[in-house]
């Protein structure tokens, strides 16, 4: 048998074979003819495509035209008339269109929280909701939660706390905890912490926010509850 001899792949470029400047244009070089198989292919996908939609009885349309709809939205106690593609989520509604840019896009994907806002008293995330679906609801964002140059609870309670560090999720943090005291579920700091899995903080503030909710829950300072007894 013979040996492998690195000389029998790795062979110096003089040596390679070249092609001939002299023949036709119908020489293909492997790249041109991966190139024209992709696109062959990509071809045939579409015209599938296609031919499916017309059996279900769609009509063909141009994507590139999009029909804007109007709707109103009431954010912050303010309603607003809008014109916006069907699939603006109300996140990008309120930052892009309205200028509340307090709501932050984080993982855009629901993960992160970051996004929070308050429908109607709810919270939720407000990347995976669309704008439309919201028309003649009660949306509320960290910019409306102040009254004026007074805070809100919860607000003061961050401060106090130092419930931050980075500020990127805090808004989210502050309207998902304005929304878990509203729903009166949370009686403990462990239930607190579940019901807040939801809103990420990568700067690990999470003891001090945990924190400024209770404060607010109990109406005073933490440092001066009776521990918690544990079973």
């Amino acid at each position: 048998m013979d040996s492998f001899r690195p000389t029998d792949v790795d062979l110096p470029p003089d040596s390679l074979p070249t092609e001939d400047n002299g023949n036709s244009n119908d020489d293909l070089t492997r790249r041109t003819f991966l190139q024209q198989a992709a696109m062959s292919g990509a071809v045939l996908a579409s015209w599938n495509d296609l031919s499916r939609a017309q059996s279900l009885g769609a009509e063909p349309r141009d994507l590139g035209q999009v029909t804007l709809v109007r709707l109103r939205l009431k954010v912050n106690g303010k309603e607003h008339d809008l014109q916006l593609d069907p699939r603006v989520t109300l996140l990008d509604a309120v930052r892009e269109h309205l200028g509340l840019t307090g709501s932050k896009k984080g993982c855009d994907h629901g993960q992160c929280g970051a996004c929070t806002v308050l429908v109607n008293g709810r919270r939720i995330n407000s990347c995976l909701t669309l704008a439309l679906a919201c028309s003649g609801d009660d949306v509320m964002t960290i910019e409306g939660l102040a009254k004026g140059e007074e805070l809100h609870p919860l607000q003061q309670a961050f401060i106090e706390r130092d419930a931050f560090q980075c500020g990127f999720c805090t808004s989210g943090q502050i309207c998902s905890g304005v929304g878990l005291l509203s729903e009166g579920h949370a009686r403990t700091e462990a239930e607190i912490r579940e019901l807040m899995s939801g809103n990420l903080c990568r700067c690990g503030a999470y003891l001090n926010i945990v924190g400024a909710i209770r404060d607010v829950q109990t109406g005073k300072p933490e440092n001066q509850l009776a521990p918690e007894r544990t079973e």
